[in-house]
């Protein structure tokens, strides 16, 4: 692969798109995951590798978000950072022991759902506030919380718009303390998950660190382009790219 400047490429490019829509609407795992399967990376290990490139990314957004940091109804702020790495190791662990083969199954289909989670990301937000009854039960937010943070230490995809609609679920109403959260279970789970690939073995250090360096120029650069960008048309393309990814995986299988 480093013979081949166009594979190269190929990686900073996918970083690069990757860290700007992680910074301004998510997305990026739909770059980097098929980008390093393209390289001829196995697929357990290309979606580690990914994952590594992409933690910067969430660890500048909960520092963006510092001053609105406040913990979901139901869960203390111990209490959220505990799920969150539970739920990340757990999720990280599962993916250890799948075999490249029965990920190459699952991929489409996760990405599949990611993509669909992200498109009726806004729909689900809207539903999840309109049926705010109350807080949940400690209990029920507990679960939710774990739940999603496996499904993210499992597969990074579609991660944010799950935090998202979950929080709203449990009667979280403002934007700025939702996604203050969000960033930081994100950078928490991911963080957890790439201890435990690492000591797995399963993580390819020169294209993790290649890319990370992309996706963070990428993360800053997109941020600040962000707003010139019409949002309807933002989603739609990143909504294109998945359901492409999604094609070619299910092709490739």
């Amino acid at each position: 692969m480093w013979n081949d400047p166009s594979l190269i490429a190929l990686l900073l490019g996918a970083a690069f798109l990757a860290g700007a829509l992680n910074a301004v609407a998510g997305g990026g795992s739909f770059l980097t995951l098929p980008a390093l399967v393209f390289t001829g990376m196995p697929p357990v290990a290309a979606n580690a590798t990914g994952t590594v490139a992409l933690l910067p990314g969430y660890v500048s957004g909960v520092f963006g978000f510092r001053e609105d940091l406040e913990a979901p109804p139901g869960l203390s702020m111990p209490t959220l950072i505990l799920l969150s790495l539970a739920g990340g190791a757990m999720g990280a662990t599962l993916l250890l022991v799948t075999e490249d083969r029965t990920f190459n199954k699952i991929v489409p289909w996760l990405l599949l759902l990611a993509t669909l989670l992200f498109a009726l990301g806004p729909r689900l937000l809207r539903s999840a506030r309109g049926s705010q009854g109350g807080h949940a039960s400690p209990a029920k937010s507990a679960t939710g919380m774990l739940a999603v943070s496996i499904y993210g230490g499992y597969f990074n995809g579609g991660l944010g718009i799950l935090l998202l609609a979950l929080f709203g679920l449990l009667g979280q109403t403002r934007l700025n303390a939702m996604n203050g959260a969000k960033n930081l279970v994100s950078a928490l789970l991911t963080a957890i998950a790439v201890a435990i690939y690492a000591w797995g073995g399963v993580v390819s250090w020169p294209h993790a660190l290649l890319m990370m360096l992309a996706a963070t120029a990428g993360g800053y650069l997109g941020a600040r382009v962000a707003r010139r960008i019409p949002a309807p048309v933002l989603r739609g393309g990143i909504v294109l790219t998945g359901l492409t990814m999604t094609v070619l995986f299910f092709a490739r299988g």
